[in-house]
C-alpha cells in the first residue's frame, strides 16, 4: 500500500450513537418482488434513515429504532409458509461513518411486531473492532445467548441460535447494550431463516 496516502474515509467521523444495519431479504417465491417491496412499503420507517439500492436496504439512526424497524420488516414479510431469509450487518462506532440525515430521537418503545410469535433459525458472528482481548467479548455475547436459552450450537465461523422472533431480537438489543458499554466500534452479522423446507 502506498505510504502516507489518506484513507478514502479520512474525512469521515461520526457520533458513536449512530447505529446502522444493511440487510438483504430473500423470499423464495415467484412473487418475491411484490412481497419484498410490499413489506418495505408497509413498515414504518419514520424513526430511521432508510435507503434501498440494487443490492440491499440500509436503516440508520438510534440503535433501538434500527433494530425494531428491522424486526417489524422481518415479521411483516413472513407469511408463515414461504421460505425467507434476511442477511444483515449491524454496526456502531465506525470511524468511517458520517453524520447525515440521521433521526436520532428514540421512538416510543411499542413495536408493531411485538404480538407476533414464530420460531426463527439464526446464525451470527460478532466482531469487536480494535480490541486486543476480543475473544473475551465474543465469549460474553455467546454466553449471553446460552443464558437466554436461544443458543443452538456452534458452527464454523458462526454461532447458531434458535428461538422465538421476540427472544432473538431482544438478544440483538442486549448485544448492542453490552457493546455500547464496553466497545468503541463493533460489527455483528446475522442470518435469519424461517419456513425452510430443509426442516421437513
Amino acid at each position: 500500500m502506498e505510504q502516507n496516502k489518506p484513507y478514502p474515509w479520512s474525512s469521515c467521523g461520526s457520533d458513536k450513537e449512530i447505529a446502522g444495519c444493511r440487510f438483504s431479504l430473500a423470499v423464495m417465491s415467484d412473487q418475491y418482488v411484490d412481497k419484498i417491496l410490499g413489506a418495505l412499503g408497509r413498515v414504518d420507517t419514520s424513526h430511521v434513515w432508510s435507503a434501498t439500492d440494487l443490492l440491499s436496504t440500509t436503516y440508520r439512526g438510534h440503535q433501538t429504532n434500527v433494530i425494531n424497524t428491522v424486526k417489524d420488516l422481518f415479521v411483516e414479510v413472513n407469511d408463515g409458509e414461504t421460505h425467507i431469509t434476511l442477511e444483515a450487518t449491524l454496526s456502531k462506532g465506525c470511524p468511517g461513518d458520517v453524520e447525515e440525515d440521521i433521526p436520532m430521537k428514540l421512538a416510543p418503545t411499542k413495536v408493531v411486531s411485538a404480538s407476533k410469535k414464530f420460531p426463527v433459525h439464526v446464525k451470527f458472528s460478532f466482531y469487536p473492532m480494535g480490541e486486543g482481548d476480543y475473544m473475551a467479548h465474543i465469549a460474553h455475547i455467546v454466553n449471553l445467548a446460552i443464558d437466554k436459552g436461544i443458543y443452538d450450537r456452534p458452527s464454523h465461523y458462526a454461532t447458531q441460535l434458535y428461538g422465538d422472533v421476540n427472544e432473538l431480537f431482544d438478544y440483538f438489543h442486549d448485544i448492542m447494550a453490552y457493546s455500547d458499554e464496553h466497545l468503541d466500534h463493533f460489527v455483528y452479522q446475522i442470518t435469519l431463516s424461517v419456513n425452510s423446507p430443509s426442516l421437513r
